[in-house]
């Protein structure tokens, strides 16, 4: 019998991918394109909504380890984020379109993967299952969920705008990458000064936003990481210099010292057409958006291929829920995945499809579950989503806080995060023969 895996998003496809490789036959549910969310753009699977980073690329970073790990147990994302980089300083950062494609290319083509088109508005009765509807699950679904986990947690997402390279005005403007790393093409910066941020903020914080009836849209309960850029701007007249619009590490050549604010742009594809408007998510209606960003000199005539939008999420109590392994605990054979357990980010849901993927493999073949050491990232981001201790459960992702302390005092961070990587990485290699 075929092992069911419903949503094509990131930890769907990585599920699917890690069931089929260990010959197993997968059935890969997915109701695009014959039904869309208001937040998907493409019929592709994959699709990157809030941002085009991965974020950071190093090894000896929480984020860059949960990637390494991955790549080592053979990643199906991890192989195409890698082929689709684009310039992004120390980030991964991926050509969005091109990266769905190429996962989509690869599961729909793989012989033991079986792609079925359609919405599934319950949950099964039978067989091995997992359920990878990502923070965007059918209200069918949805509701099919909380009545069989007894409830569930809602939250917000919110995207940012993405504009075209050519209508940014560059003589605003100038390339660099924060203290000089990554190289001068990782990101356009758009400078202010004070006078021209506080303008700038008065207006940010009296713009329109767009209505929505299923959300408090003044405290919106969504991650710290993609909070609306307009209830960031409300918490103080300085919070977004000391956020997403930090200047430190940044010189202006027009002027040979650091800019009072800054916004970034990041490529968002391979050949640098389109520039995504890095932590300005926002809920800003459309016309709003393009008058008050337009405030900031650099895209005072900026032309929109996507305007920035708040969306539905959708999380589980997990601790309550759900075992290390990614499983239900009253019902084994129903597994979990993505972000609706807890994990926060693309690559923290994929890792999850990942484990998910290869522990309903084991349960199909009588064998014990896998959960990695609590040293490796992956295994600290499972644990933590199981954990029974944790009662004001939030989603969390990938940070050096949830590993274990190391043996040895290390005072340099950069040091500490490095012997972290090393433990990690060693520990995962006495696992991969369980990872089969």
């Amino acid at each position: 019998m075929d092992i069911q895996v419903i949503g094509a998003g990131l930890a769907g496809c990585e599920a699917a991918y890690q069931i089929a490789k260990r010959g197993i036959r997968v059935a890969l549910y997915e109701m695009k394109p014959h039904k869309m969310t208001p937040a998907h753009r493409n019929t592709d699977f994959c699709e990157l909504i809030c941002s085009n980073s991965l974020k950071a690329a190093r090894i000896d970073s929480a984020a860059g380890l949960l990637k390494e790990e991955m790549r080592r147990i053979g990643s199906l994302l991890m192989t195409c984020a890698d082929a689709c980089a684009v310039p992004a300083g120390g980030a991964l950062a991926v050509d969005r379109e091109r990266f769905a494609r190429m996962v989509t290319e690869a599961i729909r083509t793989h012989p033991l993967i079986t792609v079925i088109e359609q919405e599934v508005e319950t949950l099964p009765q039978e067989g091995i299952t997992v359920i990878a509807t990502g923070p965007l699950t059918s209200d069918a679904l949805a509701d099919k969920i909380i009545q069989r986990c007894g409830g569930s947690l809602h939250f917000f997402d919110a995207a940012a705008p993405i504009v075209t390279a050519d209508s940014i005005d560059m003589e605003y403007a100038f390339t660099a990458s924060r203290y000089d790393k990554g190289g001068d093409d990782a990101y356009i910066n758009c400078p202010m000064n004070k006078e021209e941020y506080e303008r700038f903020h008065a207006a940010l914080v009296q713009a329109e936003r767009a209505p929505r009836h299923d959300v408090d849209v003044q405290n919106p309960k969504v991650y710290e990481g993609c909070m609306p850029v307009e209830i960031l701007a409300q918490r103080g007249l300085d919070t977004l210099r000391f956020g997403p619009m930090k200047p430190v590490g940044l010189r202006d050549p027009r002027t040979g010292h650091r800019p009072w604010a800054v916004l970034q742009l990041r490529s968002e594809n391979a050949n640098q057409s389109m520039y995504n408007l890095v932590g300005f998510q926002t809920n800003l209606k459309f016309p709003e958006q393009r008058r008050v960003f337009g405030m900031i000199p650099a895209l005072h005539d900026a032309e929109y291929v996507r305007y920035g939008v708040m969306h539905r999420n959708t999380f589980l109590d997990s601790p309550r829920l759900l075992s290390a392994d990614y499983a239900m605990l009253d019902t084994p054979d129903l597994f979990f995945a993505g972000q609706m357990t807890g994990v926060e980010g693309y690559m923290e849901s994929a890792s999850s499809g990942m484990m998910a993927g290869i522990n309903a493999v084991k349960r199909m073949k009588g064998e014990p579950s896998v959960i990695l050491p609590p040293t490796t990232m992956i295994g600290a981001l499972s644990r933590y989503i199981a954990d029974s201790t944790v009662k004001d459960f939030q989603p969390m992702g990938a940070n050096l806080g949830i590993l274990p302390p190391l043996t040895e005092t290390i005072r340099d961070k950069r040091q500490r995060a490095a012997a972290y990587a090393q433990r990690s990485l060693e520990d995962l290699a006495r696992m991969m023969g369980q990872l089969s």
